[in-house]
């Protein structure tokens, strides 16, 4: 496909003016990392798919309003994080775990390195729900959809400070689940 050449600016440029061809291709490039975002934060992925389409809508129906073409990425985690958050108030979500029925290794691999490397997911997966929603949001940001303390911050609508605290507080607690070691930067 050769609209797949075009810079990131222009296809917002061609969606402001209803291409829908530049539109599929922004929501291609996007997907995975809307679909990811909404489950980690939701943590079903049911309600994830319906969040992502939501998103999908709200784009298509905003992207003629987008002031700044180049702040695409931050303006789709705003979006993804406030379908989550609605769809959240809307459900009442139980936890669910994520697939814990491992497909059946391949004779090559070693049971007990699997066996091990599952722990340790699950163990992360404990550790993250054990987060507040405010902290979990910022951890998802951050380090799963790759934004900077300004993007999530414009992102999320609070300031950088905040964003700076809630991150903190969210790896210290994660380190003490993990390791079982309390205060590893020494603050509170």
């Amino acid at each position: 496909m050769g609209e797949q050449g075009y810079s990131e600016e222009k296809l917002v440029k061609r969606c402001q003016k209803g291409d829908e061809g530049a539109f599929r291709i922004i929501v291609e490039k996007y997907k995975d990392l809307l679909l990811g975002t909404a489950y980690l934060i939701l943590k079903d992925r049911q309600s994830a798919d319906e969040v992502v389409q939501e998103t999908v809508i709200k784009m298509w129906e905003n992207l003629p309003s987008l002031r700044d073409s180049g702040s695409l990425k931050p303006w789709l985690m705003r979006i993804v994080v406030n379908e989550a958050k609605r769809q959240f108030r809307k459900k009442s979500i139980s936890t669910v775990s994520l697939e814990s029925v491992s497909e059946i290794p391949d004779d090559d691999y070693n049971i007990d390195e699997l066996l091990v490397q599952e722990e340790n997911h699950q163990m992360l997966r404990e550790a993250l729900s054990s987060l507040s929603p405010e902290q979990r949001e910022v951890i998802v940001l951050r380090y799963f959809s790759d934004l900077t303390v300004p993007e999530i911050a414009a992102a999320i609508s609070i300031p950088e400070g905040t964003v700076k605290s809630r991150i903190s507080r969210a790896l210290d607690k994660l380190y003490m689940m993990v390791t079982g070691i309390d205060n590893p930067t020494g603050g509170k």
